[in-house]
């Protein structure tokens, strides 16, 4: 179990040409401040548009399976993982190494 209840980044999302927040939550759910922009808003649906037409390319929010939401997810777990080997890994103290016998 993570010990946040919720962590975010700010990345320049280039699908939309913008912006965005990614949130992943305790759970590892995960939600971008662009999926909600740029596909409930009809206004921003049209926005995007013409950005894309002065880009002179598609823009278009890839959705809740950005590839941008899924790498930030799991470079947070990978982050997470690491933390609990290190902390799971028994500590041995000087005390409790034995000498070898080239040393007795």
């Amino acid at each position: 179990m993570v010990d946040w209840q919720v962590t975010a980044t700010t990345i320049f999302c280039d699908a939309v040409a913008d912006e965005v927040t990614i949130m992943v939550y305790k759970d590892w759910s995960a939600e971008c401040t662009g999926v909600r922009k740029y596909t409930e808003s009809r206004e921003e649906q049209v926005n995007l548009v013409r950005k894309g037409l002065q880009l002179r390319r598609t823009l278009e929010c890839e959705g809740v399976g950005c590839t941008h939401i899924i790498e930030y997810q799991q470079k947070l777990r990978d982050e997470e993982a690491l933390k609990y080997q290190s902390t799971s890994a028994p500590v041995v103290t000087s005390e409790e190494i034995e000498p070898s016998k080239d040393e007795q």
